[in-house]
C-alpha cells in the first residue's frame, strides 16, 4: 500500500511534465506558424527569362574599353507581368565590360561583352540583378553571339583580298606603262604586279580590322538570368511613374566600317610602288 502511495508523485510530475512539452510545443508551433506563412506569401516577381529592351547611354569599344568598365542604359519600354507593370520606360541599367578584345593585324575580330548588375526604378528602388545581351540592334554592323553574349566585330578577309588585288592591278598597270616608254613591256609589267602585290600584302599586314563597337543610343535586349522580387510598397503606383529620358544618341551607323575602311592607310594609291626598275 505504501509503495502504491509513494508513486502517485512520481505519476503526477511525469504526466505534468508531459503536459508541460505539449503545451510548449503546441505554442511554438502557434509562433512559427504565422511566421512561415509570412514568408510564404507570393511576392510581385519578374520571373528569369524576362526580356528587357535597353539603351546604351555610353558608348564602349574594343579599342578604348577594359574590363571592370562601367556601362551605364535604359529601358526604352514598360515590361509587364500578369497585366502589372514591373519595370517602367526610363529605368536605368548599369553593369560592367568583363571582355575586351582587339582585333589582330592578319586574323582575329574585335570582341565586347557585358554583364549587367543592377537596376533603378524611377521610384527611386534599388535591385541588385544578373543578366545578359540577348540581342542586338539590327542597325549594328558588328555580329552577335547570342550564346554567350558577345559582340564581334565585321571579319575583313574579303576586303584584305580585294586590297591586294587593287594594288596589283595598280602595280601592273604603272609598270606596263613604263616598259613600253622603256620599250620593256613584259618586264615592265611583271615587276609592277609584284610590287602592287607587295604593297597590298602590306598593307593588310599594317592594319587591324574593324573594332568591337556599342555606340550610345544601340539598343540592346537584356534577358534576365535570375527572378526579380519586389514587395508591393516598392510598386506601388509606378505605372504611373517614367523615369526622365536622357539624351541618347542616334545609335549605331550600318555603314561604319566602310567609312573607317576608306581612311585605312594605301586606299586608292598602292605604297610601296615608286620608281620601277626597267
Amino acid at each position: 500500500m505504501k509503495r502504491i502511495i509513494g508513486t502517485i508523485p512520481a505519476i503526477a510530475i511525469f504526466a505534468g511534465l508531459c503536459l508541460g512539452e505539449s503545451v510548449g510545443a503546441a505554442d511554438a508551433q502557434a509562433v512559427e506558424a504565422p511566421a512561415e506563412a509570412e514568408a510564404t506569401v507570393p511576392g510581385a516577381v519578374v520571373p528569369a527569362g524576362t526580356r528587357v529592351p535597353l539603351v546604351m547611354i555610353n558608348s564602349i569599344s574594343s579599342k578604348h574599353s577594359e574590363p571592370g568598365d562601367p556601362v551605364y542604359l535604359e529601358s526604352v519600354y514598360p515590361v509587364v507581368v500578369d497585366g502589372r507593370i514591373m519595370i517602367p520606360a526610363g529605368t536605368n541599367v548599369s553593369g560592367t565590360v568583363i571582355h575586351s578584345k582587339r582585333p589582330g593585324r592578319v586574323k582575329g575580330r574585335g570582341q565586347l561583352r557585358i554583364r549587367l548588375e543592377q537596376m533603378i526604378l524611377p521610384n527611386g528602388v534599388i535591385r541588385d540583378l544578373s543578366g545578359r545581351p540577348n540581342a542586338l540592334d539590327g542597325r549594328s554592323p558588328d555580329n552577335f553571339d547570342r550564346e554567350t553574349g558577345t559582340v564581334k566585330s565585321q571579319g575583313t578577309k574579303g576586303e584584305d583580298a580585294t586590297d591586294i588585288a587593287n594594288t596589283t592591278a595598280t602595280g601592273a598597270s604603272i609598270g606596263t606603262l613604263a616598259g613600253v616608254i622603256g620599250g620593256r613591256t613584259g618586264t615592265g609589267l611583271g615587276v609592277g604586279s609584284a610590287a602592287g602585290a607587295g604593297a597590298g600584302l602590306a598593307k593588310v599586314l599594317l592594319t587591324r580590322g574593324p573594332d568591337a563597337l556599342l555606340d550610345r543610343g544601340t539598343h540592346i535586349e537584356m534577358l534576365l538570368e535570375q527572378d526579380l522580387h519586389f514587395s508591393e510598397d516598392e510598386l506601388q503606383d509606378l505605372g504611373s511613374v517614367t523615369g526622365s529620358r536622357s539624351n541618347i544618341g542616334p545609335g549605331p551607323d550600318p555603314r561604319r566600317n566602310d567609312r573607317n575602311n576608306r581612311g585605312r592607310v594605301g586606299r586608292g594609291i598602292p605604297i610601296g610602288i615608286g620608281r620601277l626598275p626597267l
